[in-house]
């Protein structure tokens, strides 16, 4: 991390683009944001964007009802204080920690949940994926003609959290992991709708290939990225907080 002050420049400093490898205890990732959101607000760390896995877990947003939680034993359960409801985190998803200073950024959050949803459609386009946003339902949604003319399934979420104009949580891009886990909860509180993956639209995509097309896609919304390494990390899961 940075100690010093940055210096205040005419072209805004490239965006931090970190990936960890193995799986990223949840309760770690928390303490990460919360420092490095402290740090962007005070002028001595710069934006960051951090990909990762998360082991089998579940998240409740603050809009999360306990009632949407339909297996409280199945994994750990993490209360958190993005927004949205419960949803899923697990191997096989592409987590983006997404933390911009929202206050050089123009402080206008619905252009930027706007622009989060332009970066994912245009990263899913990469493989030909038509990525949709329905402005009843958040996320992104692909149409599932094979199984009925009204049929969508989500195949990326989206919870966020501004505090201070700096931005932590982000997005969860399902590329290939164990859907049914999702069983386990109301994702985002949607019962009528389903949720999907790359793989299972029939695309074996590498999580390398996605984390290209991510910082592509990043790169020509919300400008230039500069590739960093983090700490080695633990791998092991985390227990938890049962909110069930």
């Amino acid at each position: 991390m940075l100690t010093s002050k940055l210096p205040n420049a005419g072209t805004p400093a490239p965006v931090e683009w970190a990936i960890s490898e193995g799986y990223v205890d949840y309760d770690f990732a928390l303490e990460v944001m919360r420092r490095r959101t402290s740090e962007i607000r005070d002028g001595t760390a710069r934006e960051l964007v951090w990909l990762l896995e998360h082991p089998p877990l579940y998240t409740a947003g603050t809009s999360a009802k306990d009632e949407d939680l339909l297996n409280p034993n199945a994994l750990p359960v993490f209360r958190t204080a993005r927004g949205g409801q419960f949803t899923y985190h697990g191997p096989g998803q592409r987590v983006a920690y997404v933390m911009l200073d929202l206050e050089t950024r123009g402080r206008d959050i619905r252009d930027f949940i706007t622009r989060l949803e332009l970066w994912l459609i245009n990263a899913l386009a990469e493989f030909n994926v038509t990525g949709e946003i329905r402005r009843d339902r958040v996320g992104i949604w692909v149409r599932r003609s094979s199984k009925g003319e009204q049929v969508e399934d989500k195949i990326a979420a989206m919870g966020l959290r501004v505090s201070r104009w700096v931005s932590s949580h982000g997005v969860a891009l399902n590329v290939d992991p164990d859907l049914s886990q999702f069983g386990g909860i109301v994702p985002c509180g949607i019962r009528d709708h389903g949720v999907t993956s790359l793989a299972d639209l029939g695309l074996p995509v590498s999580m390398y290939d996605v984390d290209v097309a991510l910082r592509t896609s990043f790169q020509k919304i919300f400008g230039p990225t500069k590739v960093i390494d983090l700490p080695v990390i633990s791998t092991q899961p985390g227990t938890g907080t049962n909110v069930g």
